[in-house]
């Protein structure tokens, strides 16, 4: 997802803020350069932005305070085989069940299998610059993320702006970020605000590249999610 300070964030968390912090100008004045022709260099910006902007991995430590920030996600969940499950079919609130997810890997006559990086499409990355981003989504259940990691799924992701149902929908049901809450007692990950996942253009045969920027002790970073497909 492009960062910008006009992007669409999840309620209460603050847009970036990415200002000049030296223009080429400036640095070539600065170091001297300047003087001697050269009157322009290189710039650089000063981003301020929290740790949960844009496309990013959640950390166990979002969940549970003493648990690891990014910096400790094993390198081998970050570079795998990907799974692109469809739900794009469903309604804004809605809750994607373990049976739901078991008729969606028979659909496309799939078994998942350890350390594969499963997708979960619901449609609300065609409009993450629309305010209806942050409330017309499905979202996943404790019971289907569950399900996912005792057949070896450790890292997982949405295109909508959090992995479990619109706030609306939480309260509504009373169920409060329930897949979130199994990073409890589970390791697992999730990746969050994912984009262009239409593009990838099969469910399966495909590789991911999700590898968060290594910030130490925070409770997300960053990810430049990348997906390799071969003809």
């Amino acid at each position: 997802m492009p960062v910008h300070p006009d992007m669409l964030t999840f309620p209460r968390v603050p847009p970036p803020a990415l200002c000049v912090y030296e223009s080429h100008t400036e640095f070539a004045e600065r170091i001297g350069a300047a003087e001697h022709g050269v009157d322009s260099l290189t710039a650089s910006y000063l981003v301020v932005a929290n740790d949960h902007v844009g496309t990013h991995c959640d950390a166990r430590k979002h969940i549970v305070p003493g648990a690891g920030g990014p910096d400790t996600i094993p390198l081998e969940y970050c570079f795998s085989d990907g799974v692109l499950l469809d739900f794009t079919d469903r309604e804004a609130g809605d809750i994607i069940s373990a049976a739901d997810v078991e008729a969606a890997l028979a659909k496309i006559d799939y078994e998942v299998k350890e350390r594969d990086i499963v997708l979960i499409h619901t449609g609300a990355g065609a409009y993450n610059t629309e305010e209806r981003y942050r409330t017309d989504h499905p979202g996943m259940s404790a019971e289907a993320t569950r399900w996912l990691i005792e057949r070896g799924v450790r890292m997982m992701g949405c295109d909508a702006i959090t992995f479990d149902p619109p706030v609306w929908a939480m309260f509504e049901k009373k169920k409060f970020w329930e897949a979130h809450r199994v990073m409890w007692d589970e390791e697992y990950w999730h990746l969050e605000n994912l984009t262009n996942l239409d593009q990838i253009g099969r469910p399966h045969g495909f590789q991911l590249s999700v590898l968060p920027v290594k910030w130490v002790g925070t409770t997300a970073a960053p990810v430049r999610a990348v997906a390799i497909v071969e003809d």
